[in-house]
């Protein structure tokens, strides 16, 4: 069912344990794909902790699933430096276009639409919903002078430099790509803020500090093997219901905020980034014992 119950439309933490549930598209760690964590850090701290890739591989047929096909398809769309204006053809509007159309014919994606809908924040319809979608993701804005240099999806899913440093890039499948281009240099993983002090190559949730084509990010959060869907869906679903900047929220054993940073427009609020903060692990937590 991708009808929302009524508990909850009213506590989003059920709301996003609900879409962990029908992430039907989600891999599973040493099945479909394999990490190696290696060495944990502090953010603060320096150098190479990790001697190999953070990628063990991906299993091949992840790249028949529709959603993943055409994700892929737009990573390479964007200008990597803030402050260099963005161009779209008709090809890569027509590539935006279809990733909405597989992401909304998704159960995730379905459930987040009715969710946002029946809190009264979203269209009903599903076109006006893709509109929406449409103008907080892929719409331009400036984020370093200049022209439009940047727009949601590109920040969040992609990553961009912004002069020696890398800003945004929350996602796992940008990271196995550009890992396996040799672009990517992984420097180990950062220790949660609590919990236990280490992780392990079966966490679906982690912060992990590396550079990307010679420039350092000391600390970047994502899922791992989650589908765009999810991903698209979960962070939707906080920015357009909540007006605050995190969002608190417990899936899996993981307590963790969604954070979410907007643009104003009179059109319709743009994201200016979206990501989960890692607190800690609950193993109490009530979908502690699903299978991740």
């Amino acid at each position: 069912m991708v009808d929302p119950s009524p508990a909850e439309l009213d506590d989003i933490k059920l709301a996003a344990q609900k879409l962990w549930t029908l992430d039907e598209n989600r891999l599973k760690p040493g099945v479909d794909y394999a990490v190696n964590l290696q060495s944990g850090k502090s953010m603060w701290q320096k150098g190479d902790a990790a001697s190999d890739k953070l990628f063990k591989g991906v299993k091949k047929d992840t790249w028949t699933k529709p959603t993943y096909v055409i994700f892929y398809n737009l990573l390479d769309n964007y200008e990597r430096e803030t402050g260099v204006s963005e161009s779209e053809t008709a090809q890569e509007k027509k590539e935006v276009n279809d990733f909405l159309d597989a992401c909304l014919r998704t159960k995730v994606m379905q459930y987040a639409h009715k969710y946002c809908a029946e809190r009264g924040v979203a269209p009903a319809d599903a076109a006006g919903f893709k509109k929406v979608l449409q103008q907080m993701w892929f719409s331009y804005y400036r984020r370093d002078g200049g022209g439009n240099d940047s727009c949601g999806f590109e920040h969040v899913f992609v990553g961009e430099s912004k002069g020696e440093s890398i800003t945004g890039f929350h996602n796992w499948i940008q990271f196995y790509i550009e890992e396996g281009r040799g672009n990517v240099d992984y420097l180990g993983y950062v220790r949660p803020k609590y919990g236990r002090d280490a992780a392990d190559d079966e966490d679906r949730l982690i912060s992990v500090q590396f550079a990307w084509k010679g420039e350092e990010k000391n600390v970047s959060t994502f899922f791992v093997g989650t589908s765009p869907e999810f991903e698209l869906a979960l962070y939707t679903m906080c920015f357009l219901c909540s007006e605050e900047e995190k969002t608190f929220l417990e899936i899996g054993p993981y307590d963790l905020n969604i954070v979410c940073y907007r643009i104003r427009s009179k059109y319709g609020d743009k994201v200016a980034t979206a990501y989960p903060d890692l607190i800690g692990e609950d193993p109490s937590n009530a979908l502690a014992n699903l299978t991740l």
